[in-house]
């Protein structure tokens, strides 16, 4: 059986889902990096199994996914924010967090369905400071979103809370997406496992993670802990559903996608 090529981002709310993963799924080949790079390295071939951003599975319209995994938030998610000089509907241009598509899709469609504000939008570069961007609006995303806090603007949204606010359901940030043909084969099981040690062992992880972040222990325990869901039940699956007619709606995907779950080949 080939070697699985299996993508994950290197941010905290990641942390429980890829705990222990690379010996779990040995021999497979783990990579870490940004959620727009692997979506495109999805699209290109690269990997064959990637936690990527769910507007990227319904772009390409092709990819299958990982039953009852996933990064949501049902309220406050802490690490999807979008800073602002003004109340939503003074926004006149936005500036999107080039790691982001998910959460970019997101703020569009808060922009123009809730609020009804047409705003031009441009991409703020990774390695670029959101302090240095002449717009009415940042949004930040991952561990950037959890350090900002950018005086210079009035507002801070939370878009894991504006999302639930006005939908009333769970919202999903990333899943994990396989591409058609491929066979996960004991690198699903590998999926499963290292998903329950994670959310075993969240304090371990909150108290290794938090030096490097900068951030306090407590704080990322409880955050890994009470505020990100790391399950894809029907909850989440009619949030998923719903964000994704609204980006449809607004060209931001193809239309068209239903929302295929992974099953094993069955050996007959």
């Amino acid at each position: 059986m080939p070697v699985i090529r299996i993508g994950a981002v290197s941010y905290l709310n990641t942390k429980p889902l890829v705990y222990e993963l690379e010996s779990l799924a040995a021999p497979a080949q783990l990579i870490l990096d940004y959620p727009s790079r692997l979506a495109d390295h999805m699209a290109s071939g690269d990997l064959d199994v990637a936690l990527i951003p769910v507007i990227e599975y319904f772009r390409a319209g092709s990819y299958s996914l990982v039953p009852n995994i996933a990064i949501a938030s049902c309220g406050p998610v802490l690490s999807v924010t979008l800073f602002s000089r003004t109340p939503w509907s003074g926004i006149r241009t936005v500036a999107l967090d080039e790691g982001s598509r998910t959460s970019a899709a997101l703020t569009q469609i808060l922009l123009r369905k809730k609020h009804g504000v047409e705003a031009q939008v441009c991409p703020l570069l990774l390695d670029r400071s959101a302090e240095e961007i002449d717009a009415d609006a940042v949004l930040l995303i991952g561990d950037r979103a959890m350090h900002a806090c950018l005086p210079g603007f009035r507002y801070a949204f939370d878009l894991g809370q504006e999302w639930h606010d006005w939908t009333g359901l769970p919202f999903v940030y990333a899943a994990w997406a396989v591409r058609p043909g491929v066979d996960l084969g004991p690198v699903l099981e590998a999926l499963y496992e290292a998903k329950r040690l994670g959310m075993e062992n969240v304090g371990p992880i909150a108290a290794r993670e938090a030096p490097h972040l900068k951030l306090d222990a407590g704080f990322c325990r409880r955050y890994l802990a009470n505020i990100i869901r790391f399950d894809l039940g029907p909850r989440e699956l009619a949030g998923l559903h719903h964000y994704y007619m609204l980006a449809s709606e607004l060209g931001l995907a193809r239309r068209g996608v239903h929302v295929k779950l992974y099953e094993s080949p069955v050996i007959v």
